[in-house]
């Protein structure tokens, strides 16, 4: 006979992400690990900074060890549900198309508006010249 676990969205498991209450998914899996950030030899920094996404490529990079593998399933709580989005989508709001008949207008209007730089960077040099030639 299966059993149930709690399902949980990763945006539940987002919210848990302090040092007091830490949530990581790996595998598909949910686990608190929050009593286990002090022993953690990696450090809690490096759980801290795998809540809130998947962390299965981090955990899977590490190279932890068969025994870690064992130890991790006493913190599972629960898995994530597979109806909800991972990532939420992101809705687009307005879609602007490049004209490319506007791009010489747009140029010479750029053109128009700095011109100050070009010509005020030739002109210093200029008068720096003028200068070290009289010097002479």
């Amino acid at each position: 006979m299966p059993t149930l676990t709690k399902l949980y969205t990763m945006n539940e498991a987002s919210l848990h992400n302090s040092k007091d209450d830490c949530w990581v998914v790996i595998d598909g899996k949910v686990y608190d690990v929050s009593s286990y950030l002090d022993e953690h030899p990696g450090g809690d920094d490096v759980i801290l900074a795998a809540t809130g996404k998947d962390a299965t490529d981090e955990f899977e990079d590490a190279g932890h060890s068969k025994s870690a593998r064992e130890l991790m399933e006493s913190f599972f709580i629960g898995e994530l549900d597979p109806s909800s989005p991972i990532i939420p989508e992101m809705e687009i709001v307005s879609k602007k198309q490049t004209d490319f008949k506007d791009i010489p207008k747009k140029f010479v209007e750029l053109s128009k508006r700095y011109w100050v730089v070009p010509v005020s960077a030739v002109g210093i040099s200029v008068i720096v010249g003028l200068l070290l030639l009289r010097r002479k």
